[in-house]
């Protein structure tokens, strides 16, 4: 089968084709805007023009979110947080004190691994990437001592958020983009609850609802992490989201070693062993920050991860042991829901 015009150059993006594989014959109509820094679009099948209409009034939610959640924009409601001393008070609108929420139950599932408060790690790798450098112990030590869920106390009644430390900082990289999926997917179906449609974030977040073709899902392609130009399988979903994580396209190097970008926020160190996560939740804004969260746990303690939370499945690929072939665990998703090209799968 030959690449569907939107295949990604490159892996990990989930959406290898929107849709791709088997039933997704049908045509499909297209929509695109630009929002936190990527690509947000929609899909629908060919003939719904109006829904297609629909979905883009539905994805203007998504440059409203991003102007209260963005660390990067000096007049965000996330910013001014991050700029508080220690033990100010803060009143949060009710849309961050819900993320904020879902983010602290999200850290304590995880053991640590998804943690939203690693502004100042990320703020110290940007500036040693800048500086082609790494950084040094004192460094590591001083933005851990500034990072950490646990040095941020939420109350919902009344609602209240406090910096328990001077310089943490909220950065919701690992979760944005699927919270405004979540976001956009909910005012679509208040318009149309029975709609079939696919949303999608950077390519590496998609929700989706109904079905597509003669699937009973939407078909998602899953890249090759190691052969980005060829896709592993496709992912039937069904009222789902989906979200991928990998390192094998942001990272940098430093004489002989490569970093990728996705900090273990327990050590301030990149994480390394897998080359690629994929999770299937129902709800985008987890499947975002599942995705990232295994990714640092690695294989084993994902799938323990995984087996303790309702509805959650993962595609977990490490780097091979030899060779270039990749093993995929596959953890709490049916066989009938992953259709695979030619790739050995380990079953958990």
């Amino acid at each position: 089968m030959p690449p569907d015009p939107l295949e990604p150059s490159g892996s990990p993006q989930p959406p290898g084709a929107l849709p791709h594989g088997p039933g997704a014959a049908a045509g499909t109509l297209h929509l695109a805007m630009h929002a936190m820094a990527c690509d947000f679009g929609a899909v629908v099948r060919a003939g719904a023009a109006e829904l297609l209409l629909q979905c883009g009034t539905a994805l203007e939610v998504v440059p409203e979110i991003e102007s209260w959640l963005s660390p990067w924009r000096e007049d965000s409601e996330l910013s001014r947080l991050n700029a508080l001393p220690a033990e100010e008070p803060f009143e949060p609108s009710a849309a961050l004190l819900d993320l904020l929420c879902l983010a602290k139950d999200l850290h304590e599932q995880t053991d640590g691994a998804f943690d939203l408060a690693t502004g100042a790690q990320i703020v110290l790798w940007k500036r040693c990437r800048e500086e082609k450098r790494l950084p040094t112990e004192e460094e590591i030590r001083a933005a851990l001592a500034a990072s950490g869920m646990a040095r941020l106390s939420v109350h919902r009644e009344p609602p209240e958020v406090r910096k328990k430390t001077d310089g943490l900082l909220l950065d919701p990289g690992a979760i944005g983009k699927g919270w405004a999926l979540d976001e956009a997917a909910r005012n679509l179906l208040d318009a149309e609850p029975k709609a079939d449609f696919l949303l999608h974030g950077g390519r590496s977040s998609v929700t989706a609802r109904g079905t597509h073709g003669q699937s009973d899902g939407w078909p998602v392609g899953i890249g090759n992490p190691l052969l980005t130009r060829r896709r592993l399988g496709t992912v039937i979903l069904r009222n789902q989201a989906l979200s991928t994580s990998g390192s094998n396209i942001q990272f940098f190097r430093v004489g002989d070693r490569r970093f990728g970008h996705i900090l273990d926020p327990r050590t301030g160190w990149p994480t390394d062993g897998m080359l690629s996560v994929s999770v299937v939740a129902d709800s985008a804004a987890v499947a975002d920050a599942l995705s990232t969260a295994f990714f640092v746990l690695g294989v084993e303690k994902a799938a323990a991860c995984c087996d303790t939370m309702k509805g959650i499945g993962a595609i977990l690929i490490p780097f091979p042991e030899r060779g270039s072939r990749v093993q995929p665990t596959i953890v709490g998703i049916p066989d009938d829901q992953i259709l695979w090209d030619e790739t050995p799968v380990t079953l958990r």
